[in-house]
């Protein structure tokens, strides 16, 4: 029989300490994504900090195709492991090692579970700021892309490393996000370019995704976290002693350092 506290222990200590897992004994597997997001919701029971936003994985269909997947998942984003504007970050243990340039937006209420769908344009009044971010996502499970969605949700959804830019001072939300530019490059001059489209046709659709999963599985998403929406490019590859650059335009730039 399934044991939520053996479970979620079992995959929050593999997350902290970003080991390397080949395979889950099989009754601390969640069979379906209540149980996954349950896993999830008991991580709070192992750390001292609070929550500081959430992620989506997988918004395109490549992305799915990458992990092993068919639709996104949602994943929790910790203090610790938020990192400021130009930060140094070890590479240590990532088996993805790849940067994504993202879409985050702050949430200005308390956002509670519901039967009928928030709709995009609700979704827009409930956001008061936005900021670019580079996520640089992993996994604990060496072989992540045949785990199945339950399981890399149980494994936050591949959440590792968020670094959060300045948040825009503009009025952002007379932008055209589903058509803006996002370039992502190394020092070296190797670039990816793409834009907002490619988060599941919006930014602020993939946000309405989140927040409509969430209430599916009666989760509430709380006053001033964040949402990073999932990577507007391919992931792009990251070495050690890389300087990673995600530009986002007028909306500004984050760095990070790889050592």
């Amino acid at each position: 029989m399934f044991n939520l506290e053996k479970s979620s222990n079992f995959y929050w200590s593999n997350y902290l300490k970003d080991l390397n897992v080949d395979r889950t004994p099989d009754i601390l597997k969640p069979k379906n994504r209540i149980e996954a997001y349950g896993i999830q919701n008991n991580f709070f029971k192992y750390t001292s900090y609070n929550l500081f936003g959430w992620k989506i994985a997988a918004t395109s269909s490549n992305g799915q195709k990458h992990i092993g997947v068919t639709e996104p998942l949602a994943g929790r984003i910790f203090k610790e492991k938020v990192y400021k504007n130009k930060s140094e970050i070890s590479l240590g243990n990532n088996k993805m090692a790849v940067a994504e340039p993202e879409f985050a937006f702050k949430i200005n209420r308390d956002i509670y579970p519901r039967k009928k769908t928030y709709s995009k344009n609700e979704v827009l009044s409930f956001i008061d700021d936005l900021y670019p971010a580079i996520e640089l996502p992993n996994s604990r499970f060496t072989k992540y892309e045949i785990q199945g969605e339950e399981q890399l949700i149980a494994d936050n959804a591949c959440a590792h490393f968020f670094i959060i830019g300045n948040k825009f001072n503009g009025l952002w939300k007379n932008f055209d996000l589903e058509n803006h530019s996002v370039n992502i490059s190394n020092q070296n001059g190797k670039n990816y370019t793409g834009i907002g489209k490619n988060v599941l046709g919006n930014p602020i659709i993939g946000l309405t995704w989140l927040i409509n999963e969430l209430s599916k599985y009666n989760i509430t998403i709380n006053k001033e976290l964040l949402v990073s929406t999932g990577t507007c490019t391919e992931p792009f590859p990251i070495n050690t002693n890389d300087l990673i650059t995600a530009d986002f335009g007028i909306l500004g730039k984050v760095q990070v350092f790889i050592k």
